[in-house]
């Protein structure tokens, strides 16, 4: 079967290549591949900067974000064939350390989670794969077209939830929320704070293009000016670009008792001038909360599942800017000014064209 592969540590090794159909082995569920979403991560693994391939193997398939639908699946898995799904990303290490042995494997302690896609695991870029029943989510039929985007939406799904459970450490009455960046996180991290009911405020530099729209037909307030511009002073702030300037904006721009989710990462190396004494200070005197995270574990999929399930789906098509074949991958990763949410289309052929959302 045909999979989208790179040799990890090798620059610039992406290519299509014949692959084995998925052992038994790996799962008594036999997914077929719809759609795979492109990121920041699948484009900085090409890079080589990172990606691990599974043991015994030259190569790593491609992909994290992933959509499938069951062709075989066991009596009592609660799944059946023709079920949309999409697999989980991250996997417990096999020890396992105590988090993972208690489903937060996206909190692990050790460091040898797998992770399908980026990390000793093979991706979602090919036309099969296996897993077991608990490694999947289901999806409602209707997310057919959007079901690609659950992958991102559990990572602001994990944030808002975290967020959340910090506020409840005392007094707890938000209404100003900001979003820094509107590419697909932070446009889904507008939709959650949206769907809570509320104020969502969304910064990012461009000033024409899909985003302004999407923002505001969503129920939100664009900015294409810089948050201490805007005079804000969010309850809560979910930093989604890792841009060292906004990240700093993000920490000093918030209200009292202030709770601020990083989740962007962000490049090293640079030099940047900062009074550290002088955040501290606030940070301390303003009851401040800032934290980091990543990844999601089976709790945040279904949370995600259920904001998807709720949302305006012609909006979320929206965020899907172009549906590439399988076989025109390169053209996939030709970012594009408007692009948003590229997606590869597992089931088309690769005719030398694109198929529009």
């Amino acid at each position: 079967m045909q999979a989208l592969t790179v040799t990890p540590g090798e620059k610039d090794s992406l290519r299509l290549r014949g692959i084995p159909e998925p052992p038994a082995g790996q799962g008594p569920v036999l997914v077929e591949g719809l759609a795979v979403g492109l990121c920041g991560t699948d484009t900085e693994i090409i890079a080589a900067e990172y990606g691990e391939a599974p043991p015994g193997q030259d190569y790593l398939v491609l992909g994290h974000e992933n959509l499938g639908r069951v062709r075989e699946a066991p009596q009592g898995s609660g799944l059946a064939e023709g079920d949309l799904v999409v697999g989980i990303v991250r996997r417990p290490d096999p020890e396992p350390c105590k988090a993972c042995a208690g489903g937060e494997w996206d909190m692990c302690l050790n460091g040898k989670y797998t992770e399908h896609g980026i990390k000793g695991q093979d991706g979602f870029a090919r036309e099969l794969w296996r897993a077991a029943p608990e490694a999947m989510v289901k999806l409602d039929a209707g997310l057919e077209d959007v079901g690609v985007l659950l992958e991102p939406t559990t990572i602001v799904a994990k944030a808002w939830e975290q967020m959340d459970r910090i506020g409840r450490r005392a007094f707890f009455d938000p209404h100003l929320a900001v979003v820094t960046g509107a590419g697909p996180v932070g446009l889904l991290a507008a939709l959650l704070g949206v769907q809570q009911g509320l104020e969502v405020h969304v910064f990012d530099v461009v000033k024409d293009g899909p985003k302004p729209d999407l923002v505001r037909d969503l129920g939100a307030t664009y900015h294409s000016e810089s948050l201490p511009d805007s005079g804000l002073k969010p309850d809560l702030l979910v930093e989604c670009t890792g841009v060292t300037p906004v990240v700093l904006d993000a920490l000093r721009c918030r209200a009292q008792d202030a709770i601020t989710c990083l989740t962007g990462v962000s490049g090293t190396g640079k030099q940047t001038g900062v009074d550290v004494g002088a955040l501290n200070r606030e940070e301390v005197l303003m009851n401040g909360v800032v934290f980091g995270s990543v990844n999601a574990n089976r709790r945040h999929y279904h949370a995600g599942a259920k904001a998807l399930a709720a949302a305006d789906t012609d909006w979320l098509r929206r965020l899907i800017s172009r549906r590439v074949p399988l076989g025109n991958f390169a053209e996939a990763f030709d970012r594009r000014p408007d692009d948003v949410k590229v997606v590869l289309d597992l089931q088309a052929a690769g005719d030398g064209g694109t198929r529009q959302p």
